[in-house]
């Protein structure tokens, strides 16, 4: 059973992560901008990207689901860190504001917390207690 925390949490994954997969639909240029060169049908995978960060944030909300959906969002967050290096490495201004490159790269360990946050969320205690 999920504490309070984790309810509260997975509230806020699922809202953030099905926001943040709806922007890849919104507005596709400022993925594509950050999409690094060796990534093949780059349209197709911001598409696929933000499709699966909707079902993910949408699953976390579904019980038998939930599990599944948090390791899904984990895959997804790795797959597309390159994406966030390669912004950081080339300086690349997607967002039509001026983000310090330091800034860049103080982002990615964002990453590591927002893969935590999922883990910590959708880690339901199966001991009985």
């Amino acid at each position: 059973m999920l504490s309070g925390a984790q309810k509260i949490g997975l509230g806020a994954a699922s809202i953030f992560f099905v926001a943040a997969g709806t922007l890849h639909f919104a507005a596709p240029g400022v993925y594509l901008k950050i999409m690094p060169p060796y990534v093949p049908w780059p349209r197709p995978m911001v598409s696929l990207s933000g499709a699966a960060e909707i079902a993910g944030g949408l699953g976390l909300l579904i019980p038998r689901l939930r599990r599944a959906a948090g390791w899904g969002l984990v895959a997804l967050l790795v797959a597309v860190f390159p994406a966030n290096v390669y912004m950081a490495e080339y300086n690349i201004q997607a967002a039509g504001h001026r983000i310090p490159q330091l800034w860049l790269w103080m982002r990615l360990p964002l990453q590591v917390l927002l893969i935590g946050w999922v883990l910590r969320c959708t880690n339901e205690d199966r001991s009985g207690r």
